[in-house]
Order: C-alpha cells, then sequence, then structure tokens
C-alpha cells in the first residue's frame, strides 16, 4: 500500500472527511449543544440556558442540527400548556461521543484552571476515568505514529 503523505500534492481534498465534519459539527455552539444533549438535555430554554447563546440563535442551531440530522424534535406537551418540542440526539449524534469525550480529555489536560476539570466522566460499572482511545479493527490500540494514510475509494487525484 502506498503511503499517501509522501506525495500529498497528488491528491485533492475535495472529498475530505474531516472538511465534511466540520461543515456539520464546527461550531463551538454546535459541539456545546452535543455536550449538553450527551449529558441528558432535552429542552430548547435548558439548552440556552447551560450553552448561554441567545434563544434566537440557540433556535437556528437546533434548527440547521435537526436538518443535519444529529437531533430530532419530538412533541411534548405539559397539562395547560401548549404543545413543545424537545430534542433528543440521533444514532448519528450519538455518534459524536468519542469526539466529545476526545475534545474533553484534551481539555482537561490542556486548558482546564488551576482547580482541575469542572467535571469527571466515569465508567458507572467500574468508577475508573473514561478516555478517548485510539483502536484499530484488530483491538490494537494506535499511537501518534503508527497510523498509515492510504487511498479510500474517495480519493480525487490532481491531474
Amino acid at each position: 500500500m502506498e503511503d499517501l503523505r509522501e506525495d500529498r500534492e497528488a491528491w485533492s481534498m475535495e472529498n475530505c472527511s474531516v472538511a465534511r465534519a466540520m461543515d456539520v459539527v464546527g461550531s463551538r455552539s454546535t459541539i456545546l449543544i452535543l455536550r449538553e444533549a450527551l449529558l441528558g438535555t432535552r429542552r430548547f430554554d435548558d439548552f440556552v440556558r447551560r450553552v448561554g447563546v441567545g434563544e434566537p440563535a440557540m433556535a437556528a442551531r437546533l434548527k440547521e442540527m435537526v436538518a443535519a440530522g444529529l437531533l430530532e424534535r419530538i412533541p411534548y406537551r405539559e397539562p395547560g400548556q401548549r404543545t413543545r418540542h424537545e430534542y433528543q440526539l440521533t444514532r448519528k449524534g450519538r455518534d459524536l461521543l468519542p469526539v466529545i469525550t476526545a475534545l474533553r480529555n484534551w481539555g482537561d489536560t490542556w486548558s482546564a484552571d488551576e482547580a482541575g476539570p469542572g467535571i469527571r466522566a466515569t465508567h458507572h460499572d467500574c468508577g475508573e476515568p473514561v478516555h478517548a482511545v485510539l483502536r484499530c479493527a484488530a483491538g490494537h490500540d494506535v499511537k501518534d505514529g503508527e497510523i498509515d494514510i492510504t487511498a479510500g475509494p474517495g480519493l480525487i487525484r490532481r491531474s
């Protein structure tokens, strides 16, 4: 297999999965909404309060996230109130848990203040901290420098 890092000028970034993912989740508010949804937040007012953005911005962002398939709107109605919607993660949204976990792990190491991280994520079965880990399909942990970049079926080569 040819390692593409050797000749990066020969391939185009037009079909880049990282760039396309950033088109969907690349804003600060989207990542913070995902954090909150993964922590169990469901209602609009709670998202506004916990993420710290205004209602118009939150409404626009939630609409974008529903359109992108990260969240779904579920109607609910409290007695004597009008029908409202709560937001639940879809499978596509829940699949971002390792990404949010990796960002939290990085932030705990490199961005937390002197008191340490504000929250800790632990495995409820054993109580140990949860960390994002790179692992190949065969089950081996993969470290920096142990990854080969090869052509995928959608690679666009420059002429």
